[in-house]
């Protein structure tokens, strides 16, 4: 990749060198965030707005997204917010960004698995990956619009279609698994949720998320039938919320602040500073899904090092073979919606 060719008005200092380096380590980063207006927009937007990596804070929707912005702009924190609105604005909102979060989309309803989702959010989603490969084609893209599976690998293959693609710089935001299973497990084991290591590998949706219980710090305390009950919690805990929601909403505040821990992390990596290790949905070759999460640090140009797939036991190599197969559908899906739109 020639980090000189793509957004070089923006960003000249990007370049390999020593010079660009020390820059790099000096200046905070202008993050955009698409569908801020959302349920999972506004709150990130609220957790970001306290982030002292962040320079500026663009926001964009297709509505409200004013009121939003003048809601945020009275916190006392010395970080601008900027408004954007519809489609004739979202060229200047990705426009020289260094990270921009898409979390624009429909919701799911009670019912619905987030497959059902892919073609209204497939639409959405390549809107925004087209405004970003045109004006800021270095940044990090994180993508939490749903469903991820099946949507990130579409992004991928409308950049390669575009010549701006970087496996290093476009993730799905799996976060959200991981703080559950930190959650549960903590609550399961009456210890504090934030001292519990566990990497969840895979997709995003179901029997694709794999906690990998034999790899948890501390070790897991609890019999089969209860690390199958707490498995089946962490891969279905979207429904919970949904169910519990009665049909007005599905995880928004959980997934604003998963994504918000997942930015910090990227922000960290581009500021030179050494990186919680995260899970995310990347480009892969661990198995024969050419996407899967796994468990990642970051540096300044996106992913630094992907520490692979972590020691499994007989019944996580046996869900490891059945999360593949239903990844490589979903990859399959996305890469032909992006050609077919191409």
């Amino acid at each position: 990749m020639v980090y000189g060719k793509i957004g070089s008005h923006c960003h000249k200092w990007r370049l390999s060198n020593s010079i660009g380096q020390l820059k790099l380590q000096q200046r905070n980063f202008r993050v955009a965030v698409i569908g801020a207006s959302g349920g999972i927009g506004q709150p990130l937007s609220l957790l970001l707005k306290n982030n002292k990596l962040v320079t500026e804070l663009a926001l964009h929707d297709v509505m409200n997204v004013e009121g939003v912005a003048a809601d945020l702009s009275h916190i006392s924190t010395s970080i601008p917010v900027k408004a954007f609105n519809g489609a004739a604005e979202l060229d200047n909102a990705v426009k020289c960004s260094d990270l921009v979060i898409i979390t624009a989309g429909v919701a799911r309803r009670p019912g619905m698995d987030r497959e059902q989702l892919f073609e209204v959010n497939a639409n959405v989603v390549l809107g925004s990956v087209k405004a970003i490969a045109k004006n800021s084609a270095h940044a990090l893209i994180a993508i939490v619009t749903n469903p991820i599976n099946a949507i990130v690998p579409m992004a991928a293959q409308y950049l390669k279609r575009k010549d701006v693609f970087d496996a290093n710089r476009l993730f799905g935001v799996t976060t959200l698994d991981c703080v559950r299973a930190e959650a549960f497990i903590g609550n399961y084991m009456n210890i504090d949720p934030r001292k519990v290591e566990i990497p969840v590998i895979g997709g995003h949706a179901g029997n694709t998320i794999l906690p990998i219980m034999s790899q948890c710090k501390p070790a897991f305390q609890g019999d089969d039938q209860c690390k199958a009950a707490l498995i089946n919690r962490i891969q279905m805990g979207g429904d919970e919320v949904v169910k519990a929601k009665q049909g007005k909403g599905s995880a928004t505040l959980s997934m604003a602040f998963a994504t918000a821990r997942f930015a910090n992390a990227l922000l960290q990596g581009l500021k030179g500073k050494e990186t919680p290790i995260e899970c995310a949905y990347v480009q892969s070759v661990l198995t024969d899904a050419c996407f899967f999460a796994s468990p990642l640090s970051f540096g300044p140009r996106g992913i630094k090092k992907n520490y692979g797939l972590p020691q499994l036991d007989d019944d996580e190599k046996k869900a490891l073979k059945v999360a593949v197969e239903g990844l490589k559908k979903s990859i399959k899906t996305g890469i032909a919606f992006a050609d077919n739109y191409c």
